[in-house]
């Protein structure tokens, strides 16, 4: 039996075999990320915000996969945020990951600088795969690298582009 991607979970993305990455899950979600063969789950959102699980660690725990919280503030990304997703990422070398945050928008960013500057991916490559989400403006831009967004607001595909 093949287990089909939960492509219903809000912006879901599969990268390749080991990376995919989404909005928030739900509790029944979790368990479908589960049998996809995922081993560790990242969470970049922050537990107060509604849409969050009420206790995400727990139910990924109970499920046998490893939970890692990094919380980004939406309006005040940080390096030493981005640096400890980096660090979480290295630690899964060759490991089936799941990221995640509210819409996939913090996460987005992320993995899009971190395989741009760790794995090597081509810059299109890894900017198509942002630009499905959304394109940064202000803070995030900056902390993507991409200064001549730094000046203008967020753009979201089918309302900017």
């Amino acid at each position: 039996m093949r287990i089909t991607d939960p492509e219903h979970i809000y912006n879901w993305h599969r990268f390749d075999s080991r990376l995919t990455s989404s909005g928030q899950p739900s509790e029944e979600d979790l368990a479908a990320i589960r049998a996809l063969g995922v081993a560790h789950v990242v969470n970049l959102g922050l537990h107060d915000h509604e849409k969050a699980l009420p206790d995400e660690a727990a139910s990924v725990a109970a499920l046998g996969m490893d939970y890692i919280h990094i919380p980004v503030l939406f309006d005040a990304p940080t390096e030493a945020d981005y640096a400890r997703f980096a660090e979480a990422m290295a630690s899964f070398a060759g490991e089936t990951v799941h990221v995640h945050c509210i819409a996939n928008m913090r996460v987005s960013a992320f993995l899009y600088r971190w395989r741009r500057e760790t794995l090597g991916v081509p810059e299109a490559e890894a900017r198509a795969a942002m630009d499905r989400i959304w394109r940064p403006g202000g803070v995030w831009a900056e902390l993507i690298g991409d200064t001549d967004a730094v000046g203008r607001g967020h753009l979201v595909p089918g309302r900017h582009y």
